[in-house]
């Protein structure tokens, strides 16, 4: 049994409910085919096991160490690095021209899938590259592109995004780097910025840092934000080192999870001498970063699916093997102790991991088919509707399994009981790694405020719009299944409450009471993923009656008992506890808002 990702769910998930061959009729894509796809996510699934699982448990006992001087990574996360840049996935999004494979993002986002669930905290490196090359590529000058693109797609360069300030988390706008323009036409920049994730490492020649900084004059608030590209060490257009740049780590912070990745302070401009080079215009920096940031938001989305698959699959394989007890209908003590897998209360917390995690990996596959079709379709409004859905979609892509995956992790550790919370087995460490999920990329309550207060409401509800008639589409399919009716209109119950819901908090917000229709807006996002899953399973569901009623295979018989029995549970386990929440929602509940800080 894999222990990374079920092989048999993701291609169900690619070729069944996402039809990923029908991408190869868009023009970027029509060099490949089904047995392209293929080969690449091979080679990913043989890298992640050959390089990346093997040392996750020895790279979170031995931290990166910082003697005042350089860093030191274990040696084998420097081998999984250059197997990993090897293989082409650095590069594997864009053009041909441009050294890549022309992958689309939904192969490249399974691909990445492999490496989440196999170790976080290595993939970290290649993934934040892969992210600030992507900016560079769309925003970048010429001789920006000419002279970092390369390298860093070769895995000589690694990439940053340097954005957290000792003072300033997520309110952007209050940052206080400063850049001051060069006769040269660069820029001094000056200032802190720390939890930089890769910020300092002895994997690559070459670090590349994103950084968001005011140059001297500019409008206060996010308005006033640019982008520059800081290297560590200045580099010359063919790609060679130059001297050493004002950049300087001091010190690196040690994290609950994700051990293996560096999280540093870097000092800018210690000396007076850091050289940074402005991305695009001043003042638009934080709408460049936004891509890096958005691409992240669906990459932490991904990390929470899949370390909370991981665990999933870890408990599982316990429960199947661990002896332990009897049903509560034997009474006899001389009888043989069945396996745990058998409880019902087993299978619970195992039912409830495979809805939280298989839902969550549907989701951020959607998402970068989204992606695939703004991207590359030829048809405009079809990618202008893509683009405004994903936009919806994206804080529940963040959230949801960024939230939910560590409860599955927390379920899997339950699961094995005391042998969990021990280092001897890996569900401990899933644990502490999916934590940082939620806090990453802006945290459950901010993802909130702005699906809320903000995406909801663009283009004239037109997102709504697009998410309801696919949902719609999904049920109408559904109802006319035998096996699926019954539970159908339970969701389509479920999804008029969801919809009154809605409709409360907007006319709220219309009356100028954000304040209120606000206060309890994390709700809000938990019962939208919550909608979003179910209809999520809802297809799952009937693309597996679909795919296989008819099969005479046991294997596919047992797949599918799996995906109902899924199904099942996260809409009358889960999807059923929004009314509780609509009932705080529309009622404008005041317990939180009204409760003052001299009462805590």
């Amino acid at each position: 049994m894999s222990k990374l990702v079920t092989p048999k769910d993701l291609e169900f998930l690619l070729y069944q409910v996402l039809d990923a061959e029908q991408l190869t009729r868009l023009d970027n894509y029509r060099d490949h085919d089904r047995t392209t796809f293929d080969a690449i996510l091979k080679t990913s699934e043989r890298i992640a096991e050959d390089f990346f699982l093997p040392h996750n448990a020895k790279a979170d006992q031995h931290e990166p160490q910082f003697d005042g001087d350089k860093v030191t990574t274990i040696p084998e996360v420097k081998q999984a690095w250059q197997h990993f840049a090897e293989s082409g996935l650095l590069s594997a999004r864009h053009r041909y021209e441009d050294g890549g494979m022309q992958l689309p993002s939904l192969i490249h986002m399974a691909c990445n899938a492999y490496f989440m669930a196999a170790n976080p905290s290595t993939a970290g490196y290649p993934f934040l590259t892969t992210a600030a090359a992507n900016v560079i590529h769309a925003f970048g000058s010429d001789e920006q592109k000419n002279t970092f693109l390369a390298p860093m797609f070769a895995g000589r360069f690694s990439g940053t995004m340097a954005l957290t300030e000792p003072d300033v988390g997520s309110s952007l706008g209050d940052l206080t780097t400063k850049a001051t323009l060069q006769d040269d036409g660069s820029y001094r920049i000056k200032g802190q910025k720390m939890y930089i994730s890769g910020g300092d490492q002895d994997i690559t020649e070459n670090i590349v840092h994103l950084v968001l900084a005011r140059i001297e004059g500019a409008p206060v608030g996010v308005k006033g934000i640019s982008l520059f590209i800081v290297p560590k060490f200045l580099t010359h257009t063919d790609g060679t080192l130059g001297e050493r740049n004002d950049v300087k780590l001091a010190g690196l912070l040690h994290k609950m999870g994700y051990r293996g990745t560096t999280s540093t302070v870097l000092n800018f401009g210690e000396d007076d001498n850091c050289q940074g080079y402005l991305i695009g215009e001043a003042n638009k920096g934080l709408s460049y970063m936004f891509k890096m940031m958005n691409e992240a938001r669906i990459g932490v989305g991904l990390g929470g699916a899949m370390i909370g698959y991981r665990g999933y699959l870890e408990s599982l394989d316990y429960a199947r093997n661990r002896p332990q007890g009897r049903s509560v209908s034997n009474r006899d003590p001389l009888s043989k102790p069945i396996n745990i897998v058998e409880h019902t209360d087993v299978k619970r917390m195992l039912l409830a991991q495979k809805s939280y995690v298989e839902g969550s990996l549907a989701l951020c596959l959607y998402a970068a088919r989204l992606v695939d079709v703004q991207e590359s379709s030829q048809d405009k409004q079809q990618a202008e509707d893509a683009a405004v859905l994903l936009d919806l979609l994206t804080p529940v892509v963040k959230s949801f399994p960024s939230y939910y995956g560590p409860r599955a992790n927390d379920l899997a550790i339950q699961v094995l009981a005391g042998a969990g919370y021990t280092r001897e087995y890996p569900v401990e460490q899933c644990y502490r790694d999916n934590r940082l999920n939620p806090i990453h990329e802006g945290t459950h309550g901010i993802q909130s405020l702005d699906l809320l207060g903000r995406k909801m409401w663009q283009h004239n509800g037109k997102g709504q719009q697009l998410l309801m008639a696919r949902v719609q589409a999904t049920l109408n399919s559904a109802l006319q299944r035998e096996e699926l009716k019954p539970l159908a209109q339970q969701y389509q119950k479920h999804l008029t409450t969801f919809m009154q819901t809605v409709m409360a908090l907007g006319q709220k917000l219309q009356q100028g009471e954000a304040q209120l229709a606000l206060a309890n807006s994390a709700v809000f996002l938990d019962m939208m993923g919550k909608m979003v899953i179910g209809w999520l399973w809802l297809e799952m569901a009937d693309k597996a009656i679909q795919q296989f009623s008819d099969s005479q295979s046991d294997e596919d018989q047992t797949f599918l008992a799996g995906k109902l029995q899924a199904a099942q549970y996260f809409i009358r386990w889960e999807v059923g506890e929004i009314h509780h929440q609509a009932q705080l929602l529309t009622s404008f509940d005041e317990t939180c808002l009204s409760m003052k800080a001299e009462w805590f």
